[in-house]
């Protein structure tokens, strides 16, 4: 369904993206931010859902700043190699090569952001820094709680699961006291709930976020 494209980071950086199309005209366009996983299967999957809900999605190679074409599972090996990968990725340059597929979206109509984990937390601040954004949502973002000061200046929903490892309720409840502006939900499930290939996978949390995410961005991006 999809292909992949390059784009070009107003710092040079060429980066490869994975595209998907609609069947019919666009209603907007999604820009899906990864997971510390790489643009995989998995992270080609939810683009292409998208699509079919009538949005070009596109879907950036985030960690092409340090190699090209990773893609990671989820054992334990690959959750330590993502989070290293991912520790020499600039946030800087991440910004800089989301806002080179924001660009590249606006073609389509209206655009949107919105990531996983890693992603999670760039969409959370694509919404407060970077142009061209019409609507965020992030799902269980790691950066969120430490950047909970800095208002979105669109429209901008989060998701986190209530048993998160790796974001403990108490930062849940700092982003909350932060940004009681923003639309926060909290699921019954734990980090990566969105994810089928994820030993925490929760059809129903997964289920019940895409219907608002979807609800969101047809209110917001078209």
């Amino acid at each position: 369904m999809g292909q992949t494209i390059t784009l070009t980071a107003k710092d040079g950086h060429k980066l490869a993206a994975y595209r998907a199309d609609p069947a019919g005209k666009p209603r907007g366009a999604l820009v899906v931010i990864q997971e510390i996983f790489g643009v995989n299967g998995h992270m080609r999957r939810v683009t292409d859902g998208f699509a079919h809900e009538g949005y070009v999605a596109i879907s950036p190679a985030l960690f092409d700043r340090v190699e090209k074409g990773i893609e990671l599972g989820y054992d334990q090996k690959s959750i330590e190699s993502g989070r290293d990968i991912r520790a020499k990725v600039p946030l800087d340059g991440s910004l800089a090569d989301l806002q080179a597929a924001i660009d590249y979206a606006k073609q389509f109509g209206k655009v949107g952001v919105v990531g996983y984990c890693w992603g999670g937390g760039l969409a959370f601040l694509a919404a407060a820094r970077l142009p061209g954004v019409a609507a965020a949502v992030g799902y269980y973002g790691g950066l969120v709680a430490a950047h909970a000061d800095e208002k979105p200046k669109v429209p901008t929903m989060l998701h986190f699961g209530e048993h998160d490892q790796s974001i403990p309720m108490s930062d849940v409840e700092k982003v909350k006291r932060a940004r009681p502006d923003l639309p926060i939900h909290v699921y019954n499930a734990g980090h990566g709930f969105n994810c089928d290939e994820r030993a925490s996978y929760n059809a129903e949390a997964t289920k019940t976020a895409l219907e608002r995410t979807l609800k969101f961005f047809a209110a917001n991006v078209g």
